[in-house]
C-alpha cells in the first residue's frame, strides 16, 4: 500500500500543496520518481539515500516508487528531500506514522543528513494554514520567517535524526520567536540637505500619498542625495504589507536573518539593467526589481540612461500594480505596488534651465528627453526641478528639518488614508482607481472651476487629470481638509510642470 506525505512547493509567491506518495515493493532494486520532477528533484535520490544511511537508518534494497502529485504541476528545487526520506522510513516501519497527515514536511537534505535552508518556506506556511494543515516541519534556518504566520505551528529541526525522534516521541513544542522588531535606523537623513525647500516639499507630498515622482535638474544639484533619503520618511510596514514583502524575498532567497521585513524596500538598479532584471522573468520566472521594491521605493537614477525599451515595460505595472509573466513553461503573477522615483538631467550636458550655459542644440535636447514617452510621463504624479545652490546658500543656509520630523507628518497623513480606505483594501491615495476618486475626491465649487479651466487650457490627458486629483487629495489630507480646495488643486498642478515649464 502506498504511503502519503504532505509536502509543498510554490509558484510565484503562492504556495502549492504536493502529495509525496511512496510505494516500496518486491523486485529488482530501483528508485523511480514520477510526477513531472525536474533535474534538481530527481537528484534527490542520491541525497536521500546517503542521508538515510549516514543518519544510522537502513535504506531498503527494494523497488521504490515516488509519485509527486498533482502530476501535471512541474516540481523544482530540493525541498522534497525530507518528505521523501520520511516516507521511505515510514514505509519500512522505521518511524511511527501516527498523525503524520497533520503536517507539511519540507527541507533539503545534505549527504550527512543535516537540513539546509530552502526558498519559499513562508508562502508554503501560509498555504498550509489556509488549507487547514497548520503544522509544518522545516529546517531550523527557515524557522523565523515561518513563525510569523498566525495560527501556524512551526517545528524546526537540524537534521533527519531529530525529525525521526520527534515523530517517535512527540517531545517538541512549536517554535516561538517573540523578539521585538528592530528599530529602523537609517543611514541617510534629510537634515543633511541644504536648501531645496520646494523639492523637499514635493518629496513629502509624494511620500504622504505613495506617488511617483521625477526629480530633474543639473548634475550635482542633489537629486540622488534627496532620493536616497526618501525611505527615512516613509511609515513602517503594517503586518499585512510586511508579509507580502517577506514572501517575495523568501521565494528569491534574499531574506536577511530569515526574519520578517519591517523596513520598506529601496531598490536602485543600474541603468544597464535588462527588461528581465527590471520586471522579472527568465527561465525560472523569478521576481524583478519592481517586485523586490513592492510596498517600497524603486529609484531609477539617471533614468534617461536606461534603454527606452526597458523603460516602456514599466507602463503596465505602474498602472495595474501587478506584473504577470508568461512563458511556455507557465505563468506567474507578482505584486509590484511601488513608488517610482526617478532622476534625470534636462539635456545631455545637464545645464538646461540652470544658471550655467547649456551647449546642447534644441534637436539634441528633444531627442535626449524623447526616451521618456508621453504615456510613461502620464503615469508620473509629481515633477520637481532641483537647481544648483549658490555659494551663500551652501555656506549660510539654515539647518534643514530632520527625517524624523518629516516622517511624523507623513505617518499622520497615511493614518488618515488608512482610516478612509479601511473597507477598500487600499493603503494610500496613489492606489485609488476611478470609483475611489469619484467617491473620495470631493472638490469645492471654487476648486472645480479651477480644475475645469486648467484642464481645458493645458489639454491634459484623462489619466493625468486623475493623478492631479490624487495628489490634490494627498495635499488636502496633509492639511487635514475634508474637501479638496482650490489651493490644493493649484499646488498639485504646479507639480505637473516638467522641462520648459510644460504641463504634463
Amino acid at each position: 500500500m502506498a504511503l502519503q506525505i504532505n509536502a509543498a512547493t510554490f509558484t510565484g509567491i503562492d504556495g502549492i500543496t504536493v502529495n509525496v506518495e511512496v510505494d516500496i515493493s518486491k523486485g529488482l532494486p530501483a528508485f523511480n520518481m514520477v510526477g513531472l520532477a525536474d533535474v534538481s528533484v530527481k537528484e534527490s535520490k542520491e541525497r536521500v539515500r546517503s542521508a538515510i544511511i549516514n543518519s544510522g537508518f537502513t535504506f531498503p534494497i527494494n523497488r521504490i516508487t515516488i509519485n509527486l502529485a498533482p502530476a501535471d504541476l512541474k516540481k523544482e528545487g530540493a525541498l522534497f528531500d525530507l518528505p521523501i526520506a520520511i516516507g521511505i522510513l515510514a514505509a519500512t516501519h522505521q518511524i511511527s506514522i501516527d498523525s503524520i497527515d497533520e503536517y507539511i514536511i519540507i527541507g533539503e537534505l545534505s549527504l550527512n543528513g543535516s537540513l539546509k535552508k530552502i526558498k519559499g518556506a513562508l508562502p508554503i506556511a501560509l498555504k498550509g494554514v489556509k488549507e487547514g494543515i497548520n503544522k509544518i516541519i522545516i529546517p531550523t534556518d527557515n524557522s523565523k520567517e515561518c513563525c510569523i504566520v498566525k495560527d501556524c505551528s512551526v517545528f524546526p529541526f537540524d537534521n533527519l535524526s531529530q525529525v525521526v525522534d520527534y515523530f517517535e516521541y512527540k517531545d517538541s513544542l512549536p517554535y516561538k520567536y517573540e523578539e521585538p522588531p528592530i528599530p529602523e535606523n537609517f543611514e541617510f537623513d534629510f537634515s543633511d540637505i541644504i536648501g531645496q525647500e520646494s523639492s523637499k516639499r514635493a518629496i513629502e507630498v509624494a511620500a504622504s500619498g505613495g506617488h511617483n515622482m521625477i526629480l530633474f535638474g543639473p548634475p550635482g544639484s542633489g537629486k540622488t542625495m534627496m532620493a536616497k533619503r526618501i525611505p527615512s520618511i516613509l511609515p513602517p510596514l503594517s503586518y499585512d504589507e510586511s508579509l507580502e514583502v517577506t514572501q517575495i524575498y523568501s521565494v528569491c532567497g534574499k531574506l536577511e536573518d530569515n526574519n520578517l521585513i519591517f523596513k520598506r524596500p529601496f531598490r536602485n538598479p543600474h541603468h544597464t539593467s535588462s527588461q528581465i532584471a527590471l520586471v522579472g522573468g527568465g527561465s525560472k520566472l523569478i521576481p524583478g526589481e519592481i517586485s523586490l521594491s513592492h510596498n517600497g521605493v524603486l529609484f531609477l537614477d539617471e533614468i534617461l540612461e536606461f534603454k527606452k525599451s526597458v523603460l516602456e515595460v514599466l507602463r503596465q505595472p505602474l498602472e495595474d500594480r501587478v506584473i504577470k509573466i508568461s512563458k511556455a513553461t507557465g505563468s506567474v503573477t507578482y505584486p509590484c505596488n511601488f513608488m517610482l522615483i526617478a532622476s534625470l538631467n534636462p539635456c545631455p550636458c545637464g545645464n538646461y534651465g540652470s544658471n550655467k550655459e547649456c551647449t546642447c542644440t534644441e534637436y539634441e535636447r528633444k531627442r535626449y528627453i524623447g526616451k521618456l514617452s508621453n504615456p510613461l510621463l502620464d503615469r508620473m504624479d509629481l515633477f520637481s526641478f532641483v537647481n544648483t545652490l549658490t555659494y551663500e546658500e551652501i555656506t549660510k543656509g539654515k539647518k534643514s528639518e530632520s527625517s524624523e520630523d518629516i516622517r511624523k507628518r507623513v505617518i499622520k497623513t497615511r493614518e488618515i488614508q488608512s482610516e478612509r480606505f479601511r473597507k477598500d483594501g487600499l493603503y494610500c491615495n496613489a492606489q485609488m482607481d476611478q470609483k475611489h476618486i469619484k467617491k473620495y475626491c470631493e472638490l469645492t465649487s471654487d476648486a472645480n472651476k479651477i480644475v475645469k479651466s486648467l484642464y481645458n487650457k493645458f489639454k491634459v490627458s484623462t489619466r493625468a487629470y486623475s493623478r492631479i486629483l490624487k495628489v490634490s487629495r494627498t495635499i488636502a489630507d496633509m492639511n487635514e481638509s475634508e474637501k479638496i480646495n482650490q489651493i490644493h488643486i493649484i499646488e498639485a498642478m504646479q507639480y505637473r510642470k516638467f522641462i520648459d515649464e510644460k504641463i504634463i
